[in-house]
């Protein structure tokens, strides 16, 4: 049989159609099938919001003070500093002799710490005179005992209580321990703050007046959270932006407590919800996207 021609060929392909043994695709379908996985949108990072636990913080800003401060003088007037014994700074204990002092009609007395404490001033000098009134010889912060006073919003202050634990940093001595003492009755009329004692529990020597900040774990939060960087504040409330169908939705949500980056949401989002993580006005309601998961480190 001779070769056909390309002009024998309309005849049978007309034939092979007609009986339904060929078909010829769509020019527009095999443009879509040709590459099914072909970018429909821009790329975003995105990952899914999960449960976390956030703890409760109090910060309580303020001065270190004596808790409770002894002034130690003799008993009557007329006498003269004969001898002193300690300095300012120095640690004592209760009937340590702190000096002794002559008497105007000869001899010498011992004045002696009634408490034990730490030496706070002291205006003991030889030669110096001594009496029941005026300047104090020494002061004694007794025990060595500390407080952290500082003012919190009266929002706060319903949240504390009496002997719970605090983590203090003290300038020029570090963090130390501390717990709730006492909490204030009343507040400020004007700035509405109230204020609040914080024991200072330490061997470290510390600095009247000194600056320190407490922070007072007062409870426990648990919820969904997303980073910091997924959240948009605006004129229509917070919100973040998240993938469904592969495509941008906002969703208002109500933030909670912040901890290392991450926010409490809580409400708006439930867990596994997909998520922009960084969320920004160049996406819009309804913008196609193609969703990459986020690493490990989370970039």
């Amino acid at each position: 049989m001779p070769p056909l021609r390309a002009r024998d060929l309309s005849p049978v392909l007309a034939t092979l159609l007609v009986a339904g043994l060929l078909s010829v695709p769509s020019p527009l379908l095999a443009a879509d099938d040709a590459d099914p996985a072909a970018p429909k949108g821009a790329a975003v990072t995105v990952l899914k919001a999960a449960k976390s636990c956030f703890a409760n913080i109090v910060e309580v800003s303020g001065n270190i003070i004596a808790r409770e401060e002894t002034q130690v003088r003799p008993e009557r007037m007329g006498l003269k500093v004969a001898e002193v014994m300690v300095d300012a700074g120095d640690s004592v204990t209760a009937g340590q002799v702190l000096a002794r002092l002559a008497l105007p009609e000869g001899g010498q007395i011992s004045v002696q710490a009634p408490v034990g404490g730490v030496i706070s001033a002291t205006t003991a000098a030889v030669g110096a005179m001594a009496g029941a009134k005026g300047e104090a010889l020494f002061s004694i912060i007794a025990r060595g005992e500390f407080d952290l006073v500082g003012m919190v919003p009266t929002r706060d202050i319903a949240k504390l209580q009496v002997n719970q634990t605090a983590r203090i940093k003290v300038i020029g001595a570090g963090e130390v321990d501390g717990r709730v003492r006492r909490l204030s009755t009343t507040v400020e009329p004007n700035s509405q703050l109230a204020q609040v004692f914080v024991g200072v529990t330490t061997p470290r020597r510390l600095l009247v007046n000194s600056s320190g900040r407490a922070q007072i774990r007062t409870g426990q939060s648990c919820g969904v959270a997303v980073p910091l960087t997924a959240i948009l504040y605006g004129t229509a409330g917070t919100v973040v932006q998240v993938v469904r169908r592969a495509r941008v939705e906002t969703r208002r949500v109500e933030t909670g407590l912040m901890s290392a980056g991450q926010v409490e949401i809580t409400s708006g989002l439930q867990e596994g919800d997909v998520v922009v993580a960084r969320a920004g006005a160049l996406l819009r309601e309804g913008d196609p996207v193609r969703a990459v998961t986020a690493s490990a480190d989370g970039k």
